[in-house]
């Protein structure tokens, strides 16, 4: 698989993988299937993997530490801190807590240093310049490698890199959610930052099987996601429809073309498909392979354009804690 550099953290497949799922965040996840997920991820030349310590409690990062016991130096590992879980404060970046949240996972990471280490939320009466300092303190400890931020806007992005060059930020960016056109992607490339893009399947819809919202667990996180629910799942899937056939028509899967539509984008920005099946992983990378022209990119504009989806991304709750901009 090709390579693109994550800052300081240097080159890495173009394509990384995703651990949300392990945390039960889309319904139950299988442990050995967990860990069978990443054997595949190695196997087909994916070298980084992301995480958190909130995925299920510290299940996600428990996960990935048993696969590295048993394969060491299998990846270069990404977490996150900052998120509660408290009602009273649900996003605490004190040094205190986040010294807490980085001890935590390394113990469960079983490692003694973490690659990416990002703010998984930002904590907004706290100055993002004081939160930097409080990451460059552990990149000068040894304890982290690179620094990152999820779900900040660009505005954020240029005060933090002030004080120390940020080396990702990660945001949800797909062919349904496109708002980091709209200033990330563009400040991510003035300052040499790179853009992690989430779920850049739309939370598996831009699939082959998509998924049929009736089957939801009550625990996954798509069940009152307005994108969702009825009327927009039904107005959604009729232009997602047509892109499916479209990608069969030029011989790939929707999930390999809708990945390599990011990839098309810039040469600064890394997705990170998630799933907990090695089947879907392995079907992924493949977006690596795809090379798209400037007259494809254009087709899957005019089936899929910006704006498109039918429904917020999040609902008032789920959008809590990710910064607004334009």
């Amino acid at each position: 698989m090709h390579k693109r550099k994550i800052g300081s953290l240097g080159e890495v497949s173009a394509i990384g993988f995703g651990c949300l799922s392990f945390g039960n965040f889309y319904g139950p996840a299988d442990h050995a299937e967990s860990l069978e997920a990443l054997g595949r991820a190695r196997d087909v030349g994916i070298d980084h993997i992301d995480t958190s310590n909130v995925y299920g409690a510290g299940r996600s990062e428990e996960i990935v530490g048993e696969f590295l016991k048993a394969n060491p130096g299998a990846f270069r590992i990404a977490t996150k801190c900052g998120i509660t879980r408290q009602k009273e404060k649900p996003y605490d970046n004190a040094p205190d807590y986040m010294r807490e949240c980085l001890e935590g996972s390394l113990r469960r990471l079983g490692v003694d240093h973490i690659d990416l280490y990002y703010v998984h939320r930002r904590e907004q009466d706290r100055p993002i310049e004081d939160v930097v300092e409080t990451l460059a303190r552990f990149k000068k400890e040894g304890k982290i490698g690179s620094i990152g931020f999820s779900e900040i806007s660009p505005a954020s992005l240029e005060r933090a890199h002030a004080v120390h060059p940020v080396d990702a930020v990660q945001s949800e960016y797909s062919l349904w959610t496109r708002q980091p056109e709209l200033g990330m992607i563009q400040a991510c490339e003035r300052l040499g930052t790179t853009l992690v893009a989430f779920s850049p399947l739309g939370r598996g819809i831009l699939v082959d099987r998509p998924p049929q919202p009736a089957n939801f667990d009550d625990k996954d996180f798509r069940k009152n996601n307005p994108r969702f629910v009825e009327p927009n799942f039904s107005s959604n899937m009729k232009p997602i429809t047509r892109f499916a056939q479209y990608a069969r028509d030029h011989s790939h899967t929707p999930e390999a073309l809708a990945i390599a539509w990011v990839l098309n984008r810039a040469p600064h920005i890394v997705p990170i498909p998630g799933t907990r099946y090695g089947d879907h992983i392995a079907a992924d990378a493949k977006a690596a392979e795809i090379r798209l022209s400037a007259d494809q990119m254009a087709e899957i504009e005019q089936i899929l354009p910006a704006g498109f989806a039918h429904g917020n991304r999040y609902t008032a709750a789920q959008a809590s804690g990710v910064e607004q901009y334009c």
